[in-house]
């Protein structure tokens, strides 16, 4: 076992030693780059019933992280011409959002300052199970499908006001996709990132036609445990539910640090600050940055849904990557700073509410 392995470990034991935690840390770690040893390793199952356990290839579902490959999507399709950053949501789709101010842009939609309403409003709910009660999950299974959630209802703010983390752009950003690119969004994120990327392991799965490795999420109460399965979407879009391994992810980083999906230029915009939220956070295109003053301290993605955990993150001055994705609620923030730091570095101090 190698120093980073032991580590991982020692951070493990410890979560799941602390009470407060409840449930155990399950899903997969992986470390890499820098002067880190690279190392993974897995815990808990995949599936409870059959008891098979989650290992380094095991997929699993990663909620909001993968809003980054919409702005990445987003974002080819600009340096190709046929978007700008400053194009209007009125010039790239053909649906009317009669209460939508007419000033909204593809920047706002990517840095969540559109103002338009969120489908699922963290400032006001706090149960994303709610949403389905009226409208099945199964039926979700289209970019389209999500507008009657939110297409109607009255703006929260002036475009460019402030920041406030918002779903509905994302979806808003799908259909821009699908306008603009004549494809499928799934489709179009299928062929021009993950195929590029040489991700294997990735793709939108339905939630009742998961492949192999696949883990399923779980949901703990003080009495028992229940899957995701009707907690989610039927299948994932451009706000959340992709799947993916840790060694995809590294593949996902590698290509775009390395201008292999976007030249230099627009990869450095979507890494940079362009909003803050806090004095210690900040959102690029689909990229959280943890700031230390003016300077960027780690980058990120994360995603948390009922029964999905996970956050990606690359440390600024050294390179180290911390990919932590967990098949329980709310794990993978704690593992991934703990990680971090035992790898001497300082871990981005904002935590997810």
């Amino acid at each position: 076992m190698n120093s980073t392995s032991e580590k991982m470990e020692q951070v493990v034991r410890a979560y799941n030693e602390n009470e407060k935690h409840g449930v155990p840390f399950s899903g997969v770690i992986g470390v890499s780059g820098a002067y880190a040893q690279s190392a993974e390793a897995a815990y808990g199952y995949a599936n409870r019933s059959e008891k098979i356990p989650n290992q380094a290839a095991t997929r699993f579902g990663i909620a909001s992280g993968c809003k980054v490959f919409t702005a990445v999507a987003i974002c080819q399709l600009v340096e190709q011409g046929k978007l700008d950053f400053d194009t209007k949501l009125s010039e790239c789709t053909d649906t009317a959002f009669p209460n939508f101010d007419p000033g909204i842009n593809v920047h706002h939609l990517l840095t969540h300052s559109s103002g338009v309403p969120d489908y699922f409003d963290e400032e006001a709910m706090d149960d994303f199970e709610e949403l389905w009660r009226e409208r099945p999950t199964y039926g979700m299974t289209e970019v389209s499908h999500f507008l009657p959630l939110f297409a109607e209802q009255p703006m929260k703010f002036a475009p460019g006001k402030r920041f406030a983390y918002n779903n509905s752009g994302y979806i808003l950003l799908g259909l821009i996709v699908e306008k603009v690119s004549g494809m499928k969004f799934r489709d179009y994120v299928q062929t021009h990132i993950f195929d590029s990327c040489g991700m294997n392991d990735s793709g939108y799965f339905r939630m009742d036609r998961l492949p192999e490795r696949t883990a399923l999420g779980y949901m703990d109460s003080e009495k028992d445990w229940k899957t995701n399965i009707f907690s989610l979407p039927a299948i994932g879009g451009p706000d959340g539910g992709a799947f993916t391994t840790t060694g995809d992810l590294d593949k996902f980083w590698d290509a775009l640090l390395n201008y292999k999906l976007l030249s230099e230029k627009v990869t450095q915009k979507l890494l940079s600050p362009q909003i803050a939220e806090d004095e210690d956070t900040a959102y690029g295109y689909g990229i959280w940055i943890g700031m230390d003053g003016k300077q960027v301290r780690c980058r990120y993605i994360m995603g948390f849904d009922p029964g999905v955990s996970m956050v990606s993150r690359i440390y600024a001055q050294s390179g180290l990557r911390v990919h932590v994705l967990a098949n329980v609620d709310g794990a993978a923030w704690q593992v991934a700073a703990d990680v971090g730091a035992s790898t001497r570095e300082s871990e981005c101090r904002k935590s997810p509410t």
